[in-house]
């Protein structure tokens, strides 16, 4: 009764925020897609430790339900949500908001350069690389798609390729998340500030396909821009900043940010010597044309059309002319 009752309830919000202007129209279900309940008044008893890996929670109906214990369950859980990924797995969480990271304190900056390359550069220097299918993973997951291409709809074959698939894809994802909370949560305890590119990722990784009266060009090296884009990470590990760093996250208009000069502040573009090197025309400064765009982030720059320089900053909204 209790899942029937959420999901009714679900369905109400969902149309209150469609109403609302929020949100979009809620769609049919579909079998495989956020399959999953919610199950409310959870007591303290509901749920218990086995051992070092392993827990169990009551889920009415169902029983006693063994789960890996990947994490301590806060004292005060109201509630949980038993879901089932494309993969097949079902995973248990429990409704619990986290408190943020504590400032370091430092007084320290550091800025943030995403790219495809180099998921996230650093203006400290370091380069940091989002972990992804390793080549025979890859391989596989080609062969896999030739296979399913083969495969009637509607047949058994067709449907184990496609749980293969999953699997692979959800190893993938689970590798990307794991890094992203990694990594935010370092740069939380490291800095008091973090500056970041402020981008439109939805915007960035749309579809050049176009229409059949105007179709669009080099269709198939945007689609690889665009997963090499959604690869990376760059959403999310924005998102996980502010969720875990909030009011120390500042985004900086990425407007020439790599055709300017860390060190004498001159902008060029044949400055950006290669997708890797940055080579100063005016002052001869060279090093990691990622690290270089990540220090004028650092340094809450935009670096606006005529050559003046915006600060990000609150105290300071005058352009400032450089001198080369």
């Amino acid at each position: 009764m209790i899942v029937q009752q959420q999901a009714v309830r679900d369905h109400d919000q969902a149309m209150r925020n469609f109403y609302a202007g929020t949100h979009r129209s809620p769609s049919w279900r579909k079998a495989g897609r956020d399959e999953g309940f919610r199950i409310v008044h959870v007591k303290p008893g509901d749920v218990r430790r086995l051992n070092g890996r392993t827990g169990e929670v009551r889920i009415p109906k169902a029983g006693w339900i063994r789960f890996r214990w990947s994490r301590r369950v806060p004292p005060g859980v109201k509630s949980l949500r038993v879901t089932r990924d494309r993969a097949g797995r079902w995973h248990v969480a429990f409704a619990a908001i986290p408190g943020p990271v504590p400032a370091p304190g430092n007084d320290e900056t550091v800025g943030i350069d995403r790219g495809v390359v180099v998921s996230a550069a650093l203006s400290t220097g370091e380069l940091l690389h989002c972990p992804a299918l390793s080549g025979p993973q890859q391989q596989r997951l080609r062969r896999l798609h030739r296979r399913l291409a083969r495969a009637r709809h509607g047949s058994n074959r067709r449907r184990h390729v496609r749980q293969a698939i999953a699997r692979l894809r959800a190893r993938e994802a689970d590798r990307r998340k794991d890094w992203c909370e990694k990594t935010s949560t370092d740069l939380a305890r490291r800095f008091d500030v973090i500056r970041v590119e402020d981008l439109r990722i939805g915007n960035m990784t749309r579809s050049a396909r176009g229409s059949p009266e105007e179709p669009g060009r080099k269709v198939g090296q945007k689609a690889g821009l665009n997963r090499g884009i959604l690869g990376s990470g760059w959403g999310l590990l924005v998102r996980r900043l502010q969720d875990k760093a909030p009011g120390r996250v500042e985004k900086v208009h990425a407007a020439y940010t790599s055709k300017r000069c860390s060190a004498c502040g001159h902008i060029a573009a044949g400055s950006r010597a290669s997708q890797a090197l940055f080579r100063c025309m005016a002052c001869g400064f060279a090093c990691n044309a990622d690290v270089n765009a990540a220090g004028n982030i650092a340094a809450g720059h935009a670096v606006t059309a005529r050559g003046g320089v915006r600060d990000a900053g609150p105290a300071n909204r005058e352009p400032q002319l450089f001198t080369s």
